[in-house]
């Protein structure tokens, strides 16, 4: 990081975007790249077999996919009629007010920040297990490390080649798909059936555990919406690229589930996904693919979460940055490097709330992957449906003072309501089953009440600092500019 003084200036977001230049699927591949498939295959399926339903959590994959199309529906629609589409609280501010909007930003930051520190905790581990061999050192040096690279990097704005990231994501995705080839090839450890799918083991264990753990695999597939003013025909482009993306990504980690349960067996994945739930797959890679795979494995899987870090860093700064300048959060997050063209001040921001959390959790002795990524997934999949709920809510209420659109009912009413029904129940599966997740009542209890909090805390802010008014600027610089005259003429 520079050492001499940063120049700034103020900057409003998005501005320079290269307008008519996204395709359909460079929108899909961009959001696919930020879902960072082998975090989720590697990372998240073994945890929610083994917390949540067992053989039966790749359906909820499935599920999650069916919800997230019908919440589709509403939110592309509505995007083609505000001014600021993409982030949530846009959706919730235009259809209630400035108060509910930054309390739905607030809540934004807690979810992207939950989920962005998990993936840190998952880093620091698998890192501290590849090098262990060699030298001893505990996970959190690593994420701190991270953390500070990744800084660094958004700091001065240096974003890593997208056909080096390109590569790597085919590279992750086709090794995952190897494994499901050779899976299938194989037979599997039983034979192949449709185990995972079957109503006894769907709902077994603990179902709403699982289907949180899956949905937090779709966070980040809202992104579609922020890139309308850069894509070509975005009446078209956004639904069209939001609906292959959540389809894509939720047959690919469906597939993939069902794969492993294959590799391992109905009766003896669950042991499997316990016992060793950072390296199962690659060890399901070295059993079905031979012993090189297993390094591949874990090598693309460092790639893919530090990509997701990076990504999730970039997406904070910028919502930051945007808050700020709708007087949500200090002037200061509203600089822009006038060398490096990065909201500077807000990478800081960012940077320093991930060293901090580390340290404190460090300090705790909390577990990286049990205790980290698992708590802080699970806050953040709880957090991001509430958003959901609210969005769906605010589509309906917003279409319905305004009947003389040209909107089917199917899109302005019978998709939102039927998302808000699946996004309310998956919300009461994954209240009812919170202690079993946090393994303690009271963290459960503060995980669970840390979302009203901050959604309250950006209510009472926006109360008490209200939104720039363009008249009342211009009326106070004229005041200033004649007081200035005055002064001088005396």
């Amino acid at each position: 990081m520079s050492t001499t003084t940063a120049t700034t200036a103020p900057a409003t977001p998005g501005q320079g975007l290269k307008s008519g230049s996204l395709t359909t699927a460079s929108i899909v591949f961009m959001v696919i790249a930020a879902a960072a498939p082998l975090t989720v295959i590697g990372g998240a399926l073994p945890i929610g077999m083994s917390i949540g339903n067992g053989p039966g959590y790749p359906a909820m994959y499935a599920l999650g996919a069916v919800i997230l199309i019908l919440f589709s529906v509403g939110l592309t629609t509505m995007s083609r009629f505000i001014d600021e589409p993409g982030a949530f609280y846009s959706y919730v501010e235009t259809a209630f007010g400035r108060r509910l909007g930054m309390g739905t930003a607030y809540l934004a930051l807690l979810t992207y920040t939950a989920i962005q520190f998990a993936v840190y905790g998952f880093l620091g581990a698998q890192l501290s297990s590849l090098i262990a061999p060699l030298v001893d050192i505990p996970w959190w040096v690593y994420s701190l490390a991270v953390a500070g690279v990744v800084g660094y990097l958004g700091y001065r704005n240096i974003e890593l080649s997208s056909k080096a990231l390109g590569i790597l994501l085919i590279a992750e995705i086709a090794i995952v798909v190897l494994i499901d080839v050779f899976v299938t090839g194989k037979g599997g450890a039983e034979g192949l059936n449709a185990d995972p799918f079957l109503p006894e083991n769907m709902f077994s264990g603990s179902m709403g555990i699982g289907l949180m753990m899956a949905m937090a695999g779709f966070i980040g597939f809202e992104a579609t919406t922020v890139f309308r003013s850069e894509a070509k025909d975005p009446d078209r482009t956004i639904p069209r690229a939001t609906y292959i993306s959540v389809a894509v990504i939720g047959i690919f980690y469906t597939v993939s589930g069902w794969a492993v349960v294959q590799a391992w067996g109905t009766d003896n994945v669950l042991a499997e996904a316990t016992k060793d739930p950072d390296n199962m797959i690659a060890n399901t890679a070295e059993n079905y693919l031979g012993s090189w795979a297993g390094p591949v494995v874990d090598v693309l899987l460092l790639t893919s979460l530090f990509a997701c870090v990076l990504s999730f860093h970039n997406v904070l700064t910028r919502y930051q940055h945007a808050i700020s300048h709708k007087r949500g959060l200090p002037r200061a997050l509203r600089a822009v490097h006038l060398t490096h063209r990065s909201p500077h001040m807000s990478s800081i921001v960012q940077t320093s709330t991930i060293l901090l959390l580390t340290v404190v959790c460090a300090v705790i002795g909390l577990d990286p992957v049990a205790e980290i990524f698992t708590w802080f997934s699970g806050l953040a999949t709880f957090t991001i449906v509430i958003l959901m709920l609210l969005v769906s809510v605010a589509v309906v209420a917003w279409f319905r003072t305004r009947s003389d659109l040209p909107v089917s009912a199917w899109k302005r009413l019978i998709a939102p309501v039927l998302s808000f029904l699946g996004l309310g129940t998956a919300l009461f599966f994954i209240m009812t089953n919170f202690t079993v997740l946090f393994g303690s009542a009271s963290v459960a209890w503060v995980m669970a009440v840390s979302a009203p909090v901050v959604f309250l805390l950006g209510t009472v802010f926006a109360t008490f600092v209200p939104e720039y008014d363009d008249k009342v600027i211009t009326r106070n610089m004229a005041r200033r500019m004649a007081r200035d005259e005055r002064a001088d003429q005396s």
